[in-house]
Order: structure tokens, then sequence, then C-alpha cells
């Protein structure tokens, strides 16, 4: 399943939400078109959900009860006519789901109905409590109801692959896979008013996304990547009181670089760690296919993946811009590895069409402009395959990104006594802009903790930000980005952790979980694909987080992802082992300049969120850009992107042209009950 609704009501029986719940659901039908269903769990609870069929394709009961009918499990007694104990909605994939069940049969005897990995979450769950959330492998959000205990329970997986919004309101409490399923519930229980976050919106033009766990509709918040929750009802029915809400942290990814001894066995060990996760991957009763770009990680996948699919498709996408096209690079690696790759062209006009259905599917902007080409390429490989395999992680957690290597570059200003770095920041204020080593002076006299933010700095200087907003209250509230990161770089510290490790753990609480995997999880999801992540696994972080800075980004290489990059010797083409990564580049420096000029023009002017930000400063900033003077790409984008956010989803005069599903769970009663 890959698309999850859930109700629980602090003060009355739920028939009366069905509804309503029934009809949000089909705004990410999206997400699973196999199958649609709605249960009334409980009289506190309610489960939706849409599915996407991808193992045990013929069962399409969800929610799904446990224990099975006509079993004895711990003396919770279910008969033909009674659903379980649990019940159980679930969005992702168990790659070790089969280890998992023969281990709970084995030890205990638990009874399974199905051929599916999530009777393994919820009988895992019976047995082994919470704890189970430890043993998982794979990407996962889902909700239990334990209708012996009246509680919920539900978990994010530990690196934030799967998405979970959460509503609490004064009739209980929403969970979904998407926000803009809790929008008509949010609207309702602030009186149509759920305004946007001042703060939100300043970490939106400084990060190109809102960090975890907010969202820019005040009232809806994000379940945390690698968190936890669990939810008891009103202690009386009938009164208004709520229930009881509770969320922490079940994993925290921790870095333990440490020196090596045995370079060799390193590598073999990230070789073979990975190629396991890649086969547990492969896990699939539909076809499964993989993303091919120029670089390392995805070529990597691909080969492993070859190892047990010699067909496996492969997928690649570019443009005809020169410098902004991997397509000729994934040929000559799918050349190389003996499979066929299926290259997908975009132009500027596929860019500005795309992009309003781009937003509507991120529920809240994302001005990353790599989603365009990725949006297009998964579109291409829906028509082939049902899931597809991707590289996304491997930079965070080998150290891949080009900044890492700052910290060494910056080593003769940074290393020198406080005052003459003191003495080289006055004189780099004296500098004009533009001129060389002004910007190496100012970033070697900045501390760590405020010259970097994570893989995206977008606007970064205060008062331009204080300029944009147009509010004074969003002004006043306008927050710096070291408020997100600062107690990312307090824990670093207190693990002890180099400057390459600290910015590694700073990217994987920021930028992976706000920009690459939500455009991972909502670009897929778009075109109703599955997209797996390999490296993402929790035995290659275990592997990946002893990896010592030298062999990350050894000082007299140029290179990053080193000990990736020795261990994939052999595995993927000799060309592409030390390529650098490119990763979906988009050319919207050369568009905004071009064939995108009046487009973004006219965004700005009817987008109708010139009350909250000066956008007449934002069109200056596009025209110097078109005329050389700056390059304000990014900055453009960013705005834009917010632009057309608002126009669908406040101003609402901007319809982004997706299609509105109306299953059968709308033609027929929807109140259907899994209670006796």
């Amino acid at each position: 399943m890959c698309g999850l609704l859930a109700f629980f009501s602090s003060h009355a029986t739920v028939d009366a939400f069905a509804r309503p719940l029934a009809e949000a659901l089909e705004r990410m039908h999206h997400r699973g078109p196999d199958d649609t269903g709605l249960e009334v769990v409980d009289r506190d609870a309610i489960f939706a959900h849409k599915r996407l069929a991808i193992i045990d394709v013929e069962f399409s009961k969800e929610p799904l009860p446990w224990p099975p009918a006509e079993s004895n499990v711990d003396g919770a007694v279910v008969d033909g006519a009674q659903p379980g104990r649990y019940v159980l909605t679930f969005n992702g994939e168990i790659y070790n789901y089969v280890e998992l069940r023969e281990e709970l049969a084995a030890e205990f005897g638990a009874p399974f109905a199905t051929l599916g990995d999530g009777e393994t979450v919820v009988a895992g769950y019976h047995y082994w409590g919470e704890a189970v959330l430890d043993r998982l492998r794979g990407m996962f959000a889902f909700v239990i109801w334990d209708r012996q205990e009246r509680v919920a329970f539900g978990a994010r997986d530990p690196f934030g692959i799967k998405p979970m919004h959460y509503l609490q309101t004064v009739d209980g409490l929403y969970l979904a896979s998407e926000k803009k399923s809790l929008l008509p519930f949010a609207a309702s229980a602030t009186a149509g008013n759920a305004g946007i976050g001042p703060v939100e919106l300043s970490h939106l033009l400084t990060f190109q996304y809102v960090p975890e766990p907010h969202t820019l509709h005040r009232g809806i918040e994000r379940i945390g990547s690698g968190e936890c929750l669990t939810w008891r009802p009103g202690a009386d029915p009938g009164a208004r009181t709520g229930g009881e809400l509770t969320v922490r942290r079940w994993f925290r990814p921790v870095l333990r670089p440490r020196p090596v001894s045995d370079e060799q066995r390193l590598f073999e060990e990230i070789r073979e760690t990975l190629r396991e996760s890649v086969r547990l991957h492969m896990r699939s009763d539909v076809p499964v296919g993989a993303f091919l770009s120029s670089g390392i990680d995805s070529t990597a996948v691909v080969a492993m993946a070859r190892e047990w699919n010699p067909e496996i498709l492969t997928f690649t996408v570019g443009f005809d811009v020169p410098g902004y096209s991997e397509i000729e690079v994934a040929q000559d690696s799918a050349r190389a590895l003996d499979v066929t790759t299926i290259p997908t062209k975009i132009t500027a006009q596929d860019m500005m069409r795309a992009l309003p259905r781009i937003v509507w599917h991120l529920d809240d902007p994302v001005a990353d402009p790599s989603l365009v080409p990725l949006y297009h390429v998964a579109q291409t490989a829906a028509e082939h395959v049902t899931v597809v395999l991707s590289g996304e992680g491997a930079d965070e957690f080998f150290g891949g990104y080009g900044i890492y290597r700052e910290p060494l570059s910056l080593a003769p200003v940074t290393r020198l006594p406080a005052g003459m770095r003191r003495g080289l920041r006055a004189i780099s204020k004296a500098i004009p802009q533009g001129v060389r080593g002004k910007s190496y002076l100012e970033r070697g006299t900045t501390p760590l903790t405020e010259r970097f933010c994570g893989n995206s700095r977008i606007f970064t200087d205060e008062a331009e930000i204080r300029r944009l907003l147009r509010r004074p209250e969003a002004a006043e509230a306008a927050a710096k980005y070291t408020d997100v990161t600062a107690p990312y770089f307090a824990q670093a510290r207190a693990d002890g952790l180099d400057d390459v490790a600290t910015m590694q753990y700073v990217d994987i609480h920021t930028w992976l979980r706000g920009d690459i995997l939500v455009k991972a999880d909502r670009m897929s999801m778009a075109h109703s694909l599955e997209l797996r992540v390999p490296f993402l696994d929790r035995a290659v972080f275990d592997v990946a987080a002893k990896i010592p800075r030298e062999l990350k980004v050894p000082p007299r290489s140029h290179t990053t992802k080193y000990a990736l990059r020795q261990a994939l010797a052999g595995i993927v083409p000799p060309a592409i082992v030390h390529r650098p990564k490119l990763g979906f580049p988009t050319p919207t420096r050369v568009w905004l300049a071009g064939e995108m000029y009046d487009w973004a023009r006219e965004i700005l002017h009817t987008s109708g969120a010139d009350d909250l930000l000066d956008l007449t400063y934002v069109d200056g900033l596009l025209k110097a850009h078109r005329a050389g003077a700056a390059d304000n790409s990014r900055k453009i984008w960013t705005v834009l992107v917010f632009c057309v956010w608002h126009a669908i989803f406040v101003a609402r005069t901007l319809d982004p042209g997706v299609g509105r599903n109306a299953s059968a769970l709308l033609t027929k009663p929807v109140v259907g009950s899994m209670v006796s």
C-alpha cells in the first residue's frame, strides 16, 4: 500500500467522519490506483488506504486485521465473524520480511494469512512490541490500532523515505501520507484560516524546503524521520477533551568514524553490504527497473541489480542544452553493463507545463529544479515498470558532496589564531564583490556552524529575507537558518565528530529529509511508481558510519566518496569510478534568461503572493539575471515555486491540471465496519 489515511476520534463514534475521509482519500489516488478501501475499525478509529500492489498482489484487503481468523494468539481468540486484536494500515516495503516471518513462525508459532510484508509488521509488534522497529529493513510509515488496549502506535522509517503527516483537532487525530488529504480538516478546525507560518516561510527561502517536522500550513505537522507515535482516546467518549498524542524519536543515525587498519577489508565490507541491500530491494511480484544517471551511485545499483535480473530496464533524462545532459554518459554505462536504458529528453516548455502539477504533488514547496527531470523520468519509467531503484543517500552516507572538501581547502585560514582570523575577516569585507579571494576569506573566517546550513543556501542574508517578507509580523518572526541547524551541530560536537562528519550529520537531518527524499517520493508516486533506495538501508549506514575522514575526502585528492569508489572499482565502468557528480542537472540558469523569462514574470504578477513577498524586488532579480549582471537563478526559482504553490493552495487561482479521481468508494456507502 502506498497511501494511508487514518482518523482517531477523541469524543464520539467515527461513523459521521467516514464520508469526508473517503473524499479526502481521493486526493492521493495516484499513490495507489490498484485498490481503495475505508473501514471503521472501531468506535474510535477509521483506516483508509490507496494500494499500489507490489508484493502479494492478489491479496488486496487493507487495512489488515491480525491475528487471522480462527487463530489463538496469546488469548486473542477470534472467529470467522470477527477481526483480530490489531488492525494495520501501512505504506512502504519491508525488504527482510521473509526472514522475519520465518523467525516469528519458528520462535512463536505466529500465524499468517497472507504472503505480504504488512502482516510481518503487526505480528512483530505483537511479539516484540516497539522493538520490532529495530528489526525492520525497509521504508515505511504505518499505524497499528490495538482494539484490546485501545491505543494506536505508528512509526516512520529511520531516514524518512516514506512520509506521514498529522493534524490534531478537537475532533481527534488525523494521519495521512500526504498533507493535501488533511487540508479540508485543517480548514474546518481553524474556521478556514490555517494560515502560513512566517517562520516556515523564511526557512523555505533559505533551505528551498520547509524543514521537518513543520509544514507551511500551521496546524499540520510531520511525524519526523525515525520517530514513532502513540495515541490514546480521551477517557470520556462523550467529552470534547481530546486524546493523548505522544511523539518520540526511536532512531538517531550516529556516525562513528574510526581509524582503519585494513582498507581493503573495509572496501569489501562496503561492497558486500550494498550488494545484499540491492538483492533485498529487488524483492517484488511486479517488474523492477532502475534510474541511471552519469554518476557512480545509480550505476552501482544497476550493476548489482543486474546480477539478479540481467534484463533490468534503466531510465535516464537530459536536456538539449550543452553541459546539462547525462544521457550520453548513461548510455555508455548501460552498454558497458549490457542493459537497456530508455532516455527522456525535456525542453523548457516541458518544464513550464509540468511545474503546477509537480507543485501540487509536493504538498509543500521544494524549490529544487531537479524535481522537473525526476518527474519526467519517473513518468517514462511508469510506462514500463512499477518499481525503480535509485541511488539517493550515497552522498550523505559516504561523503559525496563537493562542499565536504571545504574543511580541507579552508584549513590554511581556519587553523590560524583567532586574532589573525579576525584581521582577515576585516580585510575580506573591504574587498569588492566579485574580486577573487573575497569569498575564500569570508568562508574561512566564518565558523562552520554559521557558514554551513546543508547543501542548499538560497537567501541567507537576514536583511534580504526581511526585505522579501512583506508583512511586518512575518519579518519580525523571520528565523535564521542556524535555528534549524544548531541542534544538529551541538549533537555532532557531543558525538565528537570531525568537520566532514559534522556536515554529513547536518545533511542527513536536513537536506536528505527535506529535499532529496521528499522529491523522490512525490515525483515517483505522482505516476504510481514505487521508488526504492538501497543505499538508505540500516546495514549500509552501519558500514558507512565508521569510515574515517581520509577515506571519504582524501587530503591529496579532489575525490569525494573515496571509500565507496574504491569498493565499487571493477563493478561500475572505469570511466564512472572517479566521475564528478551531476545528479540530473537542470538548465534553469539558461532558461530563466531566455525561454522562461516571460513565463516567470507572469507567475510573479498573477500568483497573489505579493501580500506575503515583495515580488517587485524579485522581478528586479529576474531582470538582472537576464541582463547577465548576476546569476540569480536559484533565488528566482525558489520564489517562483512558492508563487505557484500559493496560487494553487492559497489563492486557488491556478488549476494544476491534475485529474480528480472518483473511485468506487464514493459511489457506494463508505461506512464499512471491522467490528462485530
